[in-house]
């Protein structure tokens, strides 16, 4: 069975609606930003007749979504990005542009490399690449999980409203400085991320209209209601979507 959400952004009046479906993917009509959460880390974006996919990787499943105009990549794990290139190949097409940080270059070597502070616009779109990295959780003593200056987040703007990605990282002072986001997509896992009330702090920092936990592929669903639960009282939006799909009864 599979699952699929959608949120859809008004760039005018920040109104979001949610539509689950086991059997299609109903388009709804309402505002001219619309979010797919597809699996785990990977989603898709559309506004204005394009089409933008984040982290696109196995075991996504692509079937009846339209094919990428952009794909941005955060990082070069294998959750976040085939080595083979395959979800790649599933969505692109001749123009298909890819922008990623240069160790992901290493293995998509068609991708362009888009670093840490960097800010591109693509069309109308305004893509910041902001630092995403571990400060403390890694393998063994001295590393980490992912490296300063290897991996992403993203903010993306369109329409006057902003929208943030993420990919893997733990609560870095670049990522708490970001300003009016409207929508946040937050990894929540351990050992390689944050556990989720460290999410929640993160969030409470940032402070943005609707924040989305994503990325908790093996987090027992009371973890996603604690950071619920931080939470409330500020005002936040919090949008719990199901990324995973569900086991047929």
């Amino acid at each position: 069975m599979k699952w699929f959400s959608r949120i859809f952004v008004a760039a005018a009046l920040m109104t979001l609606a949610l539509s689950v479906n086991a059997q299609t993917r109903p388009v709804q009509k309402f505002g001219n930003v619309t979010i797919t959460p597809i699996y785990h880390a990977t989603l898709l974006i559309q506004a204005g007749g394009k089409n933008i996919y984040v982290d696109p990787a196995k075991p996504a499943n692509f079937s009846g979504l339209p094919p990428a105009d952009l794909i941005l990549i955060t990082h070069d794990h294998g959750d976040h990005v085939d080595h083979d290139q395959t979800s790649i190949k599933a969505i692109a097409k001749p123009d298909t542009e890819i922008w990623a940080p240069a160790a992901v270059k290493e293995f998509v070597t068609q991708a362009t490399v888009i670093a840490n502070g960097d800010t591109k616009k693509w069309g109308k779109w305004t893509i910041e690449a902001i630092p995403a990295y571990n400060l403390v959780r890694g393998p063994s003593a001295g590393q980490f999980f992912h490296p300063k200056g290897r991996g992403n987040a993203y903010v993306l703007t369109y329409g006057g409203k902003r929208f943030f990605i993420s990919g893997d990282t733990e609560a870095t002072p670049e990522i708490k400085a970001l300003k009016n986001i409207d929508v946040a997509f937050i990894c929540v896992n351990l050992p390689y991320t944050m556990p989720p009330d460290e999410a929640a702090d993160l969030v409470k920092e940032m402070h943005p209209k609707v924040v989305i936990p994503y990325h908790y592929r093996g987090m027992p669903a009371t973890d996603l209601n604690e950071f619920k639960t931080k939470l409330e009282g500020t005002k936040i939006d919090v949008r719990l979507l199901e990324w995973y799909p569900k086991a047929a009864s």
